[in-house]
């Protein structure tokens, strides 16, 4: 968040940080949702709603950084019944690099980038980016950095999948998919390859069964500004 909000701010943008009047942070409610709780998750929802519509009636754009939560606004927020509220924020809701492709593309963007001192990066899609085609605004940010060469690997789910790796009867099935490619594919790169992965629970399973430090691309813009 900190890498996010330091990008964000050499690039001209006012950051607001979402805190819920109350002491319990907002939630997304997919981790109900994961466990079968769908009426917790459609509470979380809405009270996630009412806390952001004043800022998306003011026209102030959501943005996020982990996909899983993001894009349950833009998905599950859909089925829940609230209507208008939910076809607004979901119009307003942009994952971060999403965000900085649409503000460059509107020419309202100059982010000035230096080359790294690294020349390639491998990038692991999260299964809600692929699934909605976000997976190509990260190209796109990475490729801005000047002199970077970006490896897309082809995988299918890092086989972590929110908690389902961390409960004992699932990992040798969520190993099994890890190695399918991931695992591979960040065993053969380089000392000096940057690994990049948004979700967080890919970013886990990368260190445990490879013992790489994956980052996310913000932090990666971070190290690039000029």
């Amino acid at each position: 968040a900190r890498a996010a909000c330091r990008v964000l701010e050499a690039a001209g943008y006012r950051v607001h940080f979402n805190r819920a009047p109350q002491e319990r942070p907002l939630c997304c409610g997919r981790t109900y949702l994961a466990s079968g709780q769908v009426d917790k998750a459609k509470a979380e929802a809405r009270r996630t709603l009412d806390h952001l519509l004043p800022f998306v009636e003011r026209g102030v754009s959501i943005v996020g950084l982990e996909p899983s939560c993001l894009l349950t606004l833009r998905d599950e927020f859909l089925r829940y019944g609230y209507g208008e509220d939910a076809k607004a924020l979901a119009k307003a809701s942009l994952l971060f690099e999403e965000f900085l492709v649409r503000e460059r593309d509107a020419g309202r963007m100059l982010l000035a980038l230096k080359p790294l001192e690294t020349p390639r990066v491998l990038l692991h899609g999260h299964c809600h980016q692929k699934a909605f085609d976000a997976l190509r605004p990260v190209e796109q940010v990475l490729r801005w950095i000047p002199d970077l060469e970006v490896r897309t690997i082809e995988t299918s789910c890092c086989g972590m999948a929110g908690s389902f790796g961390y409960e004992r009867e699932h990992y040798e099935a969520s190993m099994q998919m890890a190695e399918l490619a991931l695992l591979p594919a960040v065993r053969q790169a380089k000392a000096g390859d940057l690994v990049v992965a948004d979700g967080t629970s890919c970013r886990h399973q990368i260190h445990d069964g490879a013992q790489r430090m994956a980052l996310h691309v913000a932090r990666v813009l971070e190290r690039a500004l000029a």
